[in-house]
């Protein structure tokens, strides 16, 4: 039986840029839409690992984003990405606010802590980000793994459960590692060994 990754889509372009590169790897997958899933739902779909999308707007338009990483957080591995990130700070008493400069399909080069998502990856790699909004964390709430070379927030993780987030966009093509940071928040899950496979004939995803 395969193991089973829920996404959450909040409307956003790169959500399943996302979803292909997690398709290449033994896992059965569901993508609803931030408004269109219950959070009574989810423990009928029984899912081993979340995953938040990025989206165009803020975490307070983010539907189902942030309700279900506060039910879940304890249980199961998630991983927030860019807005993603963001919900996962507000969650822990963290702000959103405005970044002094938006950061719209540039690069920049990543420091991080060589924990979790980011074991076994170079300090500094390059990365892509697309944001306008950056998190000020709550003191205590949450680690910050990761920093851009202008000092932005780019990685945060729960000192005691599997919950990570990043800034950046680990499905473009413009970052270095991000088949590697995949396969690291899959670690910390069932699929203790990920194997990156070619796509598959049958597809595994359901879309709602």
């Amino acid at each position: 039986m395969r193991s089973r990754l829920l996404v959450i889509d909040n409307y956003d372009s790169f959500t399943f840029n996302l979803v292909q590169m997690f398709l290449q790897y033994d896992l059965d997958i569901w993508v609803f839409r931030s408004d269109k899933l219950a959070l009574n739902q989810v423990s009928t779909l029984a899912p081993n690992y979340l995953l938040v999308s990025p989206g165009p707007k803020d975490p307070a338009h983010a539907g189902i984003s942030i309700p279900i990483i506060r039910e879940w957080h304890r249980q199961i591995p998630i991983l927030g990405v860019c807005l993603g990130m963001q919900c996962i700070n507000e969650v822990f008493q963290g702000r959103t606010v405005r970044a002094p400069i938006p950061r719209h399909g540039k690069v920049s080069a990543v420091h991080h802590d060589g924990q979790a998502l980011f074991t076994g990856l170079p300090s500094p790699f390059t990365a892509a980000r697309y944001h306008s909004l950056m998190v000020e964390v709550h003191a205590g709430a949450l680690a910050v793994t990761a920093r851009s070379d202008d000092g932005v927030i780019m990685g945060l993780s729960h000192p005691e459960f599997p919950l990570h987030g990043v800034q950046f966009h680990p499905e473009s093509f413009m970052t270095e590692t991000g088949f590697e940071l995949i396969e690291n928040f899959l670690r910390i899950g069932p699929l203790a060994t990920p194997v990156r496979q070619a796509p598959r004939t049958v597809s595994p995803l359901t879309i709602h």
